[in-house]
């Protein structure tokens, strides 16, 4: 490159892009974020290699470390020299608090990616998050646009019709407006988001879905019967297909040079539906990595708060949705939690692990008023799991309202809550009460929650312990814990020998011989009231409450 050329590029500074939709392209296996920055909206123009390659008075680099320690010093020097992120060869936690301190971005590059490869992911985004900003309009055909929906539109006017881009599980990423003009098929496609299965087999049989995935060309379908003429091409980057534009006409004929624009498209759609791709895949993954840390109190909580898009007065609650793990193999409970959520409440980030849903809901005002919002939000979704037919059983906690960086707290407490629903309701069942409300904050199950933190840190003394009350549990436990059964439904009687003995199913006088076998075999004292709460402690650790 020439000097003239360097004296041009000065002049004319590529557009700028945030590290956030920098980032929303790469999936996490090749950079891990360890610091965010101090802006919400850090601008990226370049990517640096080298310090070397930080020019002074070039704003917004992001510099890859390559040659230099991944120390606190490298970190200090790029922020000097005007870097608004550093990717490390390797780094620790220890450098956080340096990057902070200096004002910049800590990324560290993956175990097993190249510095050739992480240049090659981290430049391609920047062209892609950049791409139509500084597109001209050209002379003849469709021209560059900033998103999907643009070019579409653009497409439309040229070719005289109706315009579709779609994914390769044609689903629609894009539509032109639909004149009156329109068939039925094209909105049906439009409504339903995604080209109907009947459709989808009709293509197949045709033969047109093989030769649409395995030719360059712009394929033709005239007009049969109340079905319009329509064109349609592959988009591809160099031999992936990634989607597919498709032109119909919109009561009357298409352009007679339609194939030329509609190729034209193709080509202009590609970098498009990579991007959309990338960030389906990036933005979903990094969130995901993101909302787990954030809740499991794992790395940096303002890095993942940042990553989520939280301010960091944001008010949070966590509500945790959790299933009985023995339901139907096709309960779809936490699937129709997830779709009430994304239907009123698309903000929310969403968790799932297992037979637990984690929901982080973030709102605006008061914490008082979120933590109105958030009881509401539990009590609708208890409803509308209600209104589920055969759905099966599913208790809603509510934890507290707090900042984005103290979420971890909220979800464990959440986690309590529906701990103690779920032991609650096993006692009234078992009682012959009618089933208490499946949702619940703190203040709605009392001293439970308090009861079950005890528990917690108990456990681990309990389990080293020796002497008579660990022997009868341990012993007992091995011949099938009938005894220990037993003396969970007394205790949970208040040692009411009649109403324990109704719930067992046995006469008064068979639990009077149960437990004077507890002093006769294991030399355990019922009397004493040390003893006795040992043993309700041990019972409580030892028997899983039922369902």
């Amino acid at each position: 490159m020439n000097d003239e050329e360097d004296t041009r590029m000065d002049e004319a500074p590529p557009a700028a892009v945030t590290l956030r939709s920098l980032l929303a392209f790469e999936d996490g296996d090749a950079l891990r974020l360890l610091c965010a920055p101090d802006a919400p909206d850090t601008a990226v123009r370049r990517i640096a290699v080298g310090l070397d390659d930080l020019s002074p008075g070039q704003e917004g680099a992001l510099l890859l470390a390559v040659g230099a320690p991944p120390d606190a010093g490298t970190v200090r020097e790029a922020a000097r020299r005007g870097a608004v992120a550093v990717v490390l060869g390797a780094a620790d936690e220890r450098l956080v608090p340096v990057a902070r301190g200096a004002g910049v971005a800590l990324l560290v590059r993956a175990e097993g990616t190249d510095w050739a490869e992480t240049a090659a992911l981290l430049r391609s985004a920047l062209s892609y998050a950049g791409v139509g900003r500084d597109a001209g309009e050209p002379p003849h055909g469709p021209q560059a646009a900033s998103s999907l929906a643009v070019l579409a539109a653009r497409v439309a006017a040229y070719v005289k019709g109706s315009i579709t881009v779609e994914d390769t599980r044609l689903r629609v990423l894009a539509h032109s407006a639909t004149g009156d003009g329109a068939d039925a098929l094209r909105r049906t496609v439009i409504l339903g988001g995604r080209v109907p299965d009947w459709r989808v087999a009709e293509l197949r049989r045709s033969g047109l879905l093989r030769a649409l995935w395995t030719s360059p060309d712009v394929i033709h379908r005239p007009a049969d019967g109340d079905s319009p003429e329509r064109l349609v091409v592959a988009v591809r980057s160099g031999r992936e297909v990634l989607g597919s534009i498709w032109a119909a006409a919109d009561g009357g004929a298409l352009a007679p040079d339609a194939a030329r624009h509609l190729r034209t498209a193709a080509a202009l759609a590609a970098p498009l539906l990579v991007r959309e791709r990338l960030r389906e895949s990036g933005t979903a993954h990094r969130r995901e990595t993101a909302l787990r840390g954030l809740l499991h109190g794992l790395g940096d909580r303002r890095t993942h708060a940042w990553s989520l898009g939280l301010s960091p007065d944001a008010p949070c609650a966590v509500v945790v949705a959790e299933r009985r793990s023995a339901g139907p193999a096709d309960d779809r409970s936490l699937d129709l939690l997830v779709l009430e959520m994304s239907a009123h409440r698309p903000g929310t980030g969403v968790l799932r692990e297992g037979d637990r849903l984690a929901l982080l809901l973030t709102g605006e005002g008061t914490a008082g008023d979120h933590e109105r919002t958030v009881r509401s939000v539990a009590r609708d979704l208890d409803a509308a799991l209600s209104s589920l037919p055969d759905a099966g059983a599913v208790w809603l906690g509510v934890g507290p309202v707090v900042p984005p960086e103290r979420a971890a707290a909220s979800h464990e407490r959440a986690v309590l809550v529906v701990r103690a629903l779920r032991e609650r309701e096993a006692r009234a069942l078992a009682a012959g009460r009618p089933r208490p409300a499946r949702f619940s904050d703190a203040a709605g199950v009392g001293a439970s929650l308090e009861v079950l933190r005890v528990l917690d840190a108990a456990r681990p003394v309990w389990e080293s312990g020796e002497g008579p009350v660990p022997e009868l549990v341990r012993s007992d436990l091995a011949s099938g814990g009938e005894l220990l059964r037993t003396l969970a439904v007394w205790f949970e009687a208040g040692h009411d020998v009649r109403e324990a003995a109704r719930r067992l199913l046995v006469h008064p006088n068979t639990l009077r011989y149960r437990l004077g076998r507890v002093g006769e075999r294991y030399g355990v004292d019922l009397d004493d009231p040390d003893t006795r709460l040992l043993l309700a402690l041990a019972v409580r650790l030892a028997v899983p409450p039922p369902g």
